[in-house]
């Protein structure tokens, strides 16, 4: 893990209407890090995702990724430069098979044109055969290799939620960003979720996630951010958070205590 920022937020804020989601908020994630957002429902975690993806536009505040400015930048640009995400509710082609579902993650590095898929260009085949491997192997990273070609509607909750991580994965980013991966997993699969993740970063991905298991954030994280009412109450190591007065009084209560 280096100390260098892989990306800085600078005084975010956005409101919608009279709701101030997001106030304010200051962060940097280190290159290499696990670094996990926590706070209740409506604390505005998912909000700081939508505008760190470009989802949804900054009110004010800039954002640096890699040192460049890309505040302004669409959501497709970013994801080329490197930063993918995963969402809190399932994003999935359901007719599609798993494999078909990771494939599509490929678009943003692949150069076929329509044309090229029209005539089947040499091309367009080289380009589909790599992308069928590289999804193949990260569906097997996932274990859920054995379900590549099923369709993936019929895949249980915690499989889709993993499929989704491979589709996330196969743009090859350098910044993923898991929105509430764990949630809904059954207990057998929490385990393994938790060792997707940090497989994902000992291959030198950097992760934000946002999780409402605070055990596994304090078990996989390097770094937590504790937002509150939209605000920044404090980042630290999983220690300092454990034993923030402040935290342990808003957020965490008996259970951090376990």
């Amino acid at each position: 893990m280096s100390a260098t920022p892989i990306f800085q937020v600078q005084h975010f804020s956005k409101a919608f209407g009279g709701l101030q989601a997001v106030n304010d908020v200051s962060l940097d994630v280190e290159q290499g890090a696990i670094h996990a957002l926590i706070g209740p429902n409506g604390a505005g975690k998912s909000t700081l995702f939508n505008l760190i993806t470009g989802v949804t536009p900054v009110d004010t505040g800039s954002l640096y990724f890699k040192g460049q400015d890309i505040t302004s930048l669409p959501s497709h640009r970013r994801v080329e430069l490197g930063m993918a995400r995963t969402f809190q509710n399932l994003q999935i082609f359901p007719e599609l098979s798993v494999l078909e579902n990771v494939m599509v993650g490929r678009h943003c590095r692949t150069h076929s044109r329509f044309l090229d898929g029209l005539l089947n260009t040499r091309r367009n085949r080289k380009e589909n055969q790599e992308s069928e491997q590289i999804a193949y192997e990260l569906l097997g990273q996932l274990g859920l290799q054995d379900q590549a070609l099923q369709l993936a509607g019929q895949l249980s909750y915690g499989q889709a939620k993993l499929m989704e991580i491979a589709r996330a994965m196969a743009s090859e980013p350098s910044l993923l960003l898991l929105d509430e991966p764990l949630a809904g997993l059954p207990a057998s699969a929490i385990d393994f979720a938790e060792q997707a993740i940090l497989k994902l970063n000992d291959l030198g991905v950097t992760i934000v996630l946002v999780e409402h298991n605070v055990r596994v954030v304090m078990r996989l994280s390097h770094q937590i951010s504790v937002l509150n009412n939209g605000c920044l109450l404090t980042t630290g190591t999983p220690e300092e958070v454990r034993h923030n007065p402040a935290v342990l009084e808003a957020y965490l209560g008996e259970d951090s205590h376990a």
